[in-house]
């Protein structure tokens, strides 16, 4: 039976026990992230319905197909018309029953489990500020269109940047971090085109990576298994692949047979 979940005592000693797999969800109970979530459990399984962006996203991970499935069959009635889906393997054909669902490609989740690697880069780079956001808003919107950005996790002080004649050309930073759960997952990390191939993002990302192991103990990221630059980089600094998955939109729900099925 599908349960939802307040108690995030609860929710961190279940994630706590694959906590390269839930990175994301770990840090998402954090104060920053926790008022913009909504926790399912099933026995000791559990999904998150993250909406503090435009479109919800599911997290739903689990490493056990039979259990994902009867996770993902549960909720089903609960979930939203339209949302966008993190899966492991075996997710999609559930929400598929009563969902269209695209797939928008296969991706790999890191972690940093030989930090002895970062010392082989030098540091550099500097730590951006909110007064730096606007200039970072524009430097995605050219070197790393449709990626997602929350300017509030600037204030977290661990967004590196470096710049080349004043003008911000690579940057690294986090999608969260709470030290609270002793976690944090790289995002947002970028280098201008005109950069590429010198090593910028190397140094933003070790820079940035030795700044969280300050203040955690797992740090993970997510990347696009046919990014075969960013895994070769991230594979140097002492990265390993932990788990696939696959992320989705997730459209309305399929009309009951019989119904009118003219689009909306």
């Amino acid at each position: 039976m599908i349960r939802t979940s307040h108690d995030r005592n609860e929710l961190a000693g279940l994630l706590r026990r694959d906590p390269h797999l839930h990175a994301y969800e770990l840090g998402d109970l954090d104060d920053f992230y926790w008022p913009y979530t909504t926790w399912y459990r099933r026995d000791d399984a559990v999904a998150l319905l993250y909406q503090g962006g435009p479109t919800p996203v599911l997290l739903a991970l689990h490493r056990s197909p039979a259990v994902l499935t009867e996770l993902l069959t549960g909720l089903l009635p609960l979930l939203p018309r339209h949302f966008e889906a993190h899966l492991s393997p075996g997710g999609a054909a559930v929400l598929a029953r009563e969902y269209p669902v695209r797939s928008r490609g296969a991706h790999l989740k890191m972690a940093l489990t030989d930090p002895d690697r970062l010392a082989r880069v030098a540091p550099g780079g500097e730590v951006l500020t909110e007064a730096d956001v606007p200039e970072l808003t524009a430097f995605y919107r050219a070197a790393y269109p449709g990626n997602w950005f929350d300017p509030r996790m600037v204030e977290t002080g661990h967004y590196v940047g470096m710049r080349r004649g004043g003008e911000l050309v690579a940057v690294a930073g986090v999608h969260v971090w709470s030290p609270r759960y002793r976690v944090g997952a790289l995002g947002n990390v970028a280098t201008a085109p005109a950069y590429r191939g010198q090593g910028l993002a190397s140094t933003v990302v070790a820079t940035l990576c030795r700044r969280l192991l300050e203040t955690v103990d797992t740090v993970a990221l997510n990347v696009v298994a046919e990014n075969t630059a960013a895994y070769k980089l991230y594979d140097r600094l002492g990265f390993t692949p932990v788990a696939e998955y696959t992320e989705y939109v997730v459209g309305e729900r399929a009309p009951a047979p019989g119904a009118d099925d003219r689009p909306l």
